[in-house]
């Protein structure tokens, strides 16, 4: 019935890959979005909260609440910019930066999966073809 229905097909597919990202989370008491959030903070230390939601393409008022939820784990924390005080920077806090590694690693495993069951080359284009569409909506 909804075959060729764009909508259909990627929220299924969301749904599916919801659930590989949050077992490869759930030991760090993550979920994905949250997961992902920490990654881009530990990759990119300082990084203005408004880069964080465009990085993460999410609503900033989003990247806030998930941010909120962090930094009370101590996970993150923002500090006012000396050019700005409404805009925050973003750093990982004491307790995330032993986790860069495993959380990398668990979604390199992750990411490992699905090239394997899909193949690299269609895991590139399907990876490309989202980007592209996503930048044309």
């Amino acid at each position: 019935m909804f075959d060729h229905c764009l909508y259909f097909n990627t929220v299924a597919l969301g749904r599916q890959l919801e659930r590989l990202w949050t077992r490869a989370f759930q030991p760090f008491d993550l979920t994905p979005s949250q997961g992902f959030m920490l990654r881009a903070v530990l990759d990119r230390p300082g990084m203005l909260q408004s880069e964080l939601a465009d990085t993460l393409k999410i609503a900033r008022a989003t990247a806030t609440r998930a941010l909120d939820g962090l930094e009370k784990r101590g996970l993150v924390e923002r500090r006012s910019t000396p050019r700005d005080g409404r805009e925050c920077e973003i750093y990982p806090g004491e307790d995330a930066l032993p986790l860069k590694a495993p959380l990398n690693a668990a979604s390199a495993e992750v990411t490992q999966q699905l090239k394997q069951r899909l193949g690299e080359d269609v895991f590139r284009q399907f990876v490309d073809q989202a980007k592209f569409i996503g930048g044309h909506l």
